[in-house]
């Protein structure tokens, strides 16, 4: 990199940091700082570097840094699919594959998901995992705050369980169709990723322990057609019949989808967010801790 490629990339990764405050990264505030956003010594924490390294990197001093410590330093700063390409276009290594499914949801989204009171919206990682909901979403499915990583994950939900109530994913009248176009939806992500290993560990539990996943894995299906209209058994409320809308977040590979239902079952919805509110209060959007 010649002097003025690695100034380039030292204002990058310094604008960047800036933007972060330790909140956001799960680090505590400590003393008042005297500027804003991270201090050096904490993005070389989370991308696991010497501060010394990342300070050089900053001020135009170090050497090409390698494509591994490029993916940290992304994942420490929380970069975006389109400012990863271009940390690494600077760096004079195009980027290869995604280093794994996003799931850090744009604010933006977050807002809208508290701007639809009456419809019941979540978001959706490229692998089904349950990564932002609104109050009304987690009355029609359940408290999803209080639950893991692992549980919040749809696709595992389906073909492994747990089942409440003895209903399949809550019920869901299409629950069979879910299960199937999810198994061709994750075949597709396994591609695109192909070298995360939490993409790699989940398609291998579910060959692992579902014979049905197995054989709609076998059959190298891609794509699949979305089921508009589909009724939820709620187990307080009863039978629970929506509309449903994807929409897709194509810059993070992530899905909103918002159920739309009229009349006298959303307002008996209302009464069951209400009562999830006693432990979530707010809007959940779980990225770093699950």
């Amino acid at each position: 990199m010649d002097r003025r490629v690695r100034r380039e990339l030292g204002d990058f990764l310094h604008s960047r940091r800036e933007r972060i405050t330790p909140a956001d990264v799960g680090l505590p505030a400590g003393a008042r700082r005297r500027t804003p956003g991270l201090r050096r010594e904490e993005v070389a924490q989370l991308a696991f570097i010497s501060t010394e390294y990342y300070t050089r990197l900053e001020q135009a001093r170090a050497p090409h840094p390698s494509r591994e410590v490029l993916a940290q330093l992304a994942r420490a700063l929380r970069l975006s699919d389109a400012e990863r390409d271009h940390l690494h276009h600077l760096a004079g290594a195009p980027p290869g594959p995604l280093p794994g499914p996003s799931r850090e949801v744009r604010q933006s989204i977050v807002d809208l998901l508290q701007r639809l009171p009456q419809a019941a919206a979540i978001v959706m990682s490229a692998t089904y995992e349950v990564i932002a909901w609104n109050d009304l979403g987690a009355a029609l499915m359940e408290n999803l705050s209080a639950l893991s990583r692992r549980d919040r994950n749809l696709i595992r939900r389906a073909f492994l369980g747990p089942h409440r109530h003895g209903r399949r994913l809550y019920g869901v009248s299409d629950a069979d169709e879910f299960a199937r176009t999810s198994a061709q939806h994750l075949r597709a992500a396994a591609a695109r990723y192909p070298n995360d290993p939490e993409v790699t560990s989940l398609v291998k539990e579910l060959l692992a322990n579902s014979e049905e996943f197995t054989r709609l894995w076998a059959t190298h299906d891609v794509t699949a057609r979305p089921t508009p209209c589909k009724t939820f058994e709620h187990p307080l409320v009863g039978p629970v019949t929506v509309s449903c809308d994807v929409l897709d977040i194509a810059d993070r590979d992530q899905q909103l989808v918002i159920y739309t239902s009229p009349g006298r079952r959303r307002v008996l919805l209302g009464r069951e967010t209400r009562s999830c509110k006693r432990t979530s209060t707010r809007l959940r959007h779980r990225h770093i801790h699950g």
